[in-house]
């Protein structure tokens, strides 16, 4: 299995990552890659860029070394009631929205609180995935969050970063592929990478796929064009 796309990175406008997005796009042409998504942290992260960085990625050219870019963001959750730190006019003029839940930005609570609060994001129209939602502080009903998350159109992300990292138990992302698999969600296999040599290399998901004979039908980002066709059923008007 080999990824065309990775759907989360970050650059240096989020200050604990290291490496500019010409150098992100460098390396995923170096691995043979065809886009990426950027998508630094939204506002309420402690050391996010401002809301101009946002505003501002139209001036990117759509492509960078030859990678496709999909201007976007990292929204974060922020209460049981799956409200986010972003506006919808912000949310309406990018491109891939990652939602996902940070202990810096929302309290953990209770699993039936955060349950609460997955099924509440699921609904949001302008969420294109569901953020490494395995970390271990915000345990959920993984079967109704996987139900819901199918029933609106969600992608599912398996993360790469938040393992390696041991943010999220091994067995937690293992349920969570099983449950993926059985109701046939689709899933995207991100690097969450913050440094431009890690872009779009999972090797720990890609082991856990093979170990569970996850179908390749159901990652998007092993085929770019999954990954258009996503984005433009939502923005016709985009020019990738």
């Amino acid at each position: 299995m080999h990824l065309q796309g990775d759907m989360h990175t970050h650059t240096i406008a989020s200050t604990h990552a290291y490496s500019t997005i010409t150098e992100n796009c460098q390396w995923a042409e170096k691995y043979g890659m065809k886009g990426i998504a950027m998508t630094d942290h939204a506002m309420n992260m402690p050391d996010s860029p401002h809301i101009w960085h946002f505003v501002n990625l139209h001036i990117l050219p759509r492509k960078i070394n030859g990678i496709t870019v999909l201007r976007g963001i990292e929204a974060n959750v922020v209460s049981d009631d799956g409200e986010l730190d972003t506006s919808e006019k912000l949310l309406s003029g990018l491109e891939w929205v990652v939602a996902s839940m940070h202990s810096a930005c929302y309290t953990p609570s209770t699993p039936e609180n955060h349950t609460k609060s997955w099924l509440k994001v699921a609904q949001n129209p302008q969420v294109d995935v569901i953020g490494h939602c395995t970390t271990a502080p915000f345990m959920f009903d993984y079967e109704k969050g996987v139900k819901a998350f199918k029933e609106y159109g969600k992608l599912v992300e398996i993360n790469e970063s938040s393992i390696v990292c041991e943010r999220t138990p091994k067995r937690n992302a293992v349920e969570l592929m099983k449950l993926c698999k059985k109701y046939e969600v689709p899933v995207v296999f991100d690097s969450d990478s913050h440094f431009c040599q890690l872009v779009g290399q999972t090797p720990t998901v890609l082991q856990m796929a093979e170990e569970l004979d996850f179908p390749e039908k159901l990652v998007m980002n092993t085929d770019w064009e999954k990954i258009r066709e996503f984005v433009l059923a939502k923005r016709p008007d985009l020019d990738i």
